[in-house]
């Protein structure tokens, strides 16, 4: 059994001990032997590595952040994707996984579902799995072209998540993103005195109009959704986008997985959104009362970032990646933006026939 300032520790230092032969013999526990060669990727929340086999496959492998997804609502993310790689969606589906034969490799690796895996080290277990690599370039949102492309895409996947439900992950809505990311921030302390005061009244305001706008909104239709879907997620190749980083999966309204392909001034939105729904609506219907969920949504991903960023704090690759977030500056721009926000919420929403 551990102490409690171990388990201490490992909170606070959750991937300490993930270090390349670590990586490489995870894998080789469930049967891929790597070359040798492996690159970290960018990932805050997981950490996940492109890793090179001997056989030539090219492979992503994701550890797991402890203590975040139980093993269940991992399991819902796998099965989800695996949903839209049936219905041909470019997605990457998590691989079936089977205990290796390397003689070296002990303990033995745990098998907690078909495409989840546990290996134990002596720094704790880090739950893992394995897909495809998928490569490609940022995609060009300013092309009418490539907007429609995607929206139909993001179509075919909501078509398919409204075949079913999530029951164990989460569902996006004002309690979860906004409620509970203002009272963490609020109970950590973290906030700088000189600007706690005025960016508590901002974010309340904030969230006043943010209620009111998800009351108007409740008897709209929720379903499984990417949850996460900006510029870095989507690949472009020549065979158009690919979806990646499913870690979000949610459930929630169906603009949710539109709204981040939008950008610039109300003018140029508008017309990006009707680019996107053009596409959108050739596989999926849309209710055009969603959109008054725009803004909102957006107040909400400000506040949850703040919030994640306070949540992670102890992780030593966090203070290193946002200096600046224990600052005043950044809590007076916080509050900015949000008393913006307040003002976007208050006009009418986007337009689209």
């Amino acid at each position: 059994m551990s102490s409690p300032d171990s388990e201490s520790s490992s909170r606070a230092k959750p991937f300490a001990g993930l270090d390349p032969d670590c990586v490489l013999d995870a894998l080789a526990s469930v049967g891929l032997q790597g070359d040798g060669r492996l690159i970290q990727l960018n990932s805050y929340e997981n950490r996940v590595y492109q890793v090179f086999l001997d056989d030539r496959r090219v492979v992503v492998a994701k550890f797991y952040r402890p203590q975040r997804w139980s093993d269940a609502q991992i399991a819902e993310e796998h099965e989800f994707l695996n949903q839209l790689a049936q219905a041909e969606l470019p997605v990457a589906p998590a691989w079936p996984l089977a205990a290796g034969t390397a003689e070296r490799i002990e303990p033995r690796p745990k098998l907690l579902s078909p495409t989840l895996a546990s290996f134990q080290t002596q720094h704790g277990s880090y739950r893992f799995s394995v897909a495809q690599r998928l490569s490609g370039r940022a995609p060009e949102l300013g092309d009418p072209a490539t907007l429609a492309w995607t929206g139909r895409l993001i179509g075919r996947m909501h078509a398919v998540g409204a075949q079913g439900r999530f029951t164990h992950r989460l569902s996006l809505d004002f309690a979860t993103m906004g409620l509970a990311s203002r009272d963490w921030l609020l109970a950590q302390d973290i906030i700088p005195m000189d600007s706690l005061s005025t960016w508590k009244d901002a974010v309340n305001d904030a969230l006043q109009a943010v209620e009111q706008a998800f009351k108007l909104a409740s008897s709209e239709r929720t379903l499984r959704l990417h949850g996460d879907c900006h510029l870095g997620n989507i690949l472009w190749t020549t065979q158009g986008p690919q979806f990646v980083d499913f870690d979000d999966a949610c459930m929630g309204p169906a603009v949710q997985d539109l709204w981040m392909l939008l950008s610039g001034d109300r003018a140029s939105m508008t017309q990006q959104l009707g680019s996107v729904l053009e596409g959108y609506t050739s596989f999926m219907d849309f209710n055009h009362r969603e959109l008054q969920l725009i803004e909102p949504l957006r107040t909400l991903r400000m506040l949850h970032h703040s919030a994640w960023i306070a949540r992670r704090w102890s992780d030593p690759a966090f203070p290193i990646a946002f200096p600046w977030f224990s600052e005043s500056a950044y809590w007076a721009d916080q509050t900015v933006r949000l008393r913006e926000q307040v003002v976007l919420m208050a006009e009418p929403a986007l337009h689209w026939q």
